[in-house]
């Protein structure tokens, strides 16, 4: 069973400026960075839409790209951002 536990959740570009903050600590039963998203997506709104499933949104956790099946930790810091391209 899934415990509580804090983390630390940060946006980047596209993502930030739909959701209106860079970073806000939050309080999750998440077990892993999908389960997350997945619980971000639940709120509605500018969550959902950004981080809606089938957009491309990249994923790290504790400053490390990480996929759907990452577990988390009670202190760990998520982020979510659109793909980068540069020229």
């Amino acid at each position: 069973m899934s415990t509580s536990k804090t983390l630390t959740v940060r946006y980047f570009a596209s993502i930030r400026e739909a959701v209106g903050t860079g970073q806000e600590t939050l309080q999750t039963q998440a077990d892993t960075l999908g389960a997350l998203r997945d619980e971000l997506i639940a709120r509605g709104g500018p969550w959902a839409a950004s981080l809606a499933r089938g957009r491309a949104v990249r994923m790290a956790l504790d400053q490390v790209m990480a996929g759907d099946d990452a577990p988390l930790a009670p202190g760990a810091e998520a982020a979510f951002f659109p793909p980068v391209t540069g020229g």
